[in-house]
């Protein structure tokens, strides 16, 4: 009988216990998950050989501090070539705007002869004129009106080899004109050429992108990256979260921004404050049919509990992902954290 009452008794403090522990989690879901991070690839923008690796496996970074160099000596001799195409462009810009002053006083004297053949063609017609009225009393020779009208002729043609020279002179400044247009192109082509090739030579420095911390090297100094090539992993330790499932149910009534909390199986005492930063809208481990309420039952959806950037900073050298852990969720605003629950860590 002692026996009997015993077992019963032990039945009814389990039953009440379970039922204690079924009331404290009411409005609250949990599922098994594992600490994880955002991951970075910190690679080579060009093809080159490795120079150095300035950090090792487990080293922080801060962002923008340089982890590694590409060997430069190859861009180094681009950019000497580049720099004397850009010399060479600029005195060439130089050269062809001297061109066009001397085209430009060219046409002046051009502009100038035709002017002065002009003055010369109308006193050769003046003179002309007077010979052919006095020639008509007979007081100046045939030859003499010949030789007026001669020059007149000559005048008038060389008054239009002069204009034909002038137009000449015009047209070599539209060239000379031209040639600068082309020496500028050529200086914007050559600063072009020389800007990406110091893009180059900053892009051997790299730099990383975020704080975080060195999980893998990928290459080694002296070896020879392609373009994109990996050399090292970067694992953000102010991204961190946990991934686990919640069911249908659960899943649908738990909005981005819920309370959450994390419990690691390695560090159990201590609760983990989070946030839900992200619901899945595709259902996983989705069965053939979801024809009856049994079937649906079965859809779990993936969420993700968000630990805050503050506690982050405050406890980064204990950061490690892989851990694995449960994250609980509050699925009614209105439901408060059980005792074990209820003193999260502190930024």
């Amino acid at each position: 009988m002692l026996v009997a009452l015993a077992g019963a008794g032990y039945v009814a403090w389990q039953y009440q216990a379970t039922r204690f522990a079924a009331q404290a989690m009411a409005g609250i879901a949990s599922g098994n998950g594992r600490i994880e991070a955002v991951e970075i690839d910190i690679a080579a923008r060009t093809a080159g050989r490795l120079s150095d690796v300035l950090v090792r496996e487990g080293d922080f970074v801060e962002v923008g501090q340089v982890v590694a160099t590409m060997d430069v000596e190859q861009l180094n001799a681009q950019r000497r070539e580049a720099m004397a195409q850009l010399s060479r462009a600029r005195i060439a810009i130089d050269t062809a705007r001297m061109l066009v002053s001397q085209r430009q006083a060219e046409k002046e004297a051009a502009a100038a002869t035709v002017s002065q053949n002009d003055v010369l063609l109308q006193s050769a017609h003046k003179r002309l004129a007077r010979s052919q009225q006095l020639s008509k009393s007979g007081t100046v020779s045939e030859q003499t009106l010949d030789d007026d009208r001669a020059r007149a002729d000559g005048a008038a043609a060389t008054l239009g080899a002069a204009r034909a020279n002038l137009a000449a002179t015009e047209a070599a400044i539209g060239t000379a004109e031209a040639q600068v247009v082309d020496a500028e192109a050529a200086v914007e082509a050559a600063e072009a050429t020389v800007a990406r090739i110091e893009a180059d030579l900053r892009d051997c420095a790299l730099k990383a992108p975020r704080s975080g911390r060195v999980q893998y090297l990928v290459a080694h100094p002296g070896e020879v990256v392609a373009a994109g090539g990996r050399v090292l992993n970067l694992l953000d330790v102010g991204d961190v979260y946990m991934t686990f499932f919640l069911a249908t149910t659960e899943a649908g009534r738990t909005a981005i921004g819920s309370e959450a909390r994390i419990v690691l199986d390695a560090a159990p005492q201590y609760v983990i404050p989070a946030r839900i930063s992200f619901v899945s809208d595709v259902a996983q481990f989705t069965p053939k049919t979801v024809e009856t309420e049994e079937e649906r039952e079965k859809l779990m959806f993936r969420l993700r509990a968000q630990v805050p950037k503050e506690l982050l900073q405050k406890y980064m050298a204990q950061v490690k992902t892989g851990l694995p852990g449960r994250a609980y969720v509050k699925i009614d605003p209105a439901a408060k954290w059980p005792p074990p629950l209820s003193t999260p860590l502190t930024p």
